[in-house]
């Protein structure tokens, strides 16, 4: 990582010292999931090549995958016109971005007046976070 925070001091954070991240699967160019960063978080992604978010329920760091295994590791790493959101081209360990066992978070369309679920799951999240099989960080 560069010595020095000039990169990361370009970024307009917002006014909780967050910026917005969409997560790109860079082999297919699907957009799998929308999180927050602060700065540690994209300090730590940086180091690290994998995703690190903040969650903002929990109010902590979240290594994505750090439970389920599916990881996602960091390619490339883009920021907007705006220098406000943040884009991370990334490879989806296991294939399985959203909590619900589906590939993508974007799972739900709309159509005729309703949302519709489009996206099968893969795997049932209960067999994903059952605590046999959480990953130790």
């Amino acid at each position: 990582m560069p010595t020095n925070a000039k990169w990361l001091n370009k970024v307009r954070w917002d006014e909780h010292g967050l910026v917005p991240v969409i997560a790109q699967e860079a082999a297919t160019g699907d957009i799998l999931m929308f999180a927050w960063m602060n700065r540690d978080a994209l300090t730590r992604t940086v180091e690290t090549g994998e995703a690190v978010y903040w969650s903002r329920s929990r109010k902590k760091l979240w290594h994505k995958g750090e439970e389920s295994g599916h990881i996602q590791k960091v390619s490339e790493i883009r920021l907007d016109c705006d220098e406000d959101v943040v884009l991370l081209k990334i490879e989806q360990v296991g294939g399985i971005a959203c909590h619900t066992g589906r590939h993508s978070c974007f799972f739900q369309k709309y159509d005729n007046g309703d949302w519709h679920s489009v996206e099968p799951v893969l795997q049932d999240p209960d067999t994903i976070y059952s605590p046999d099989k959480k990953k130790t960080p």
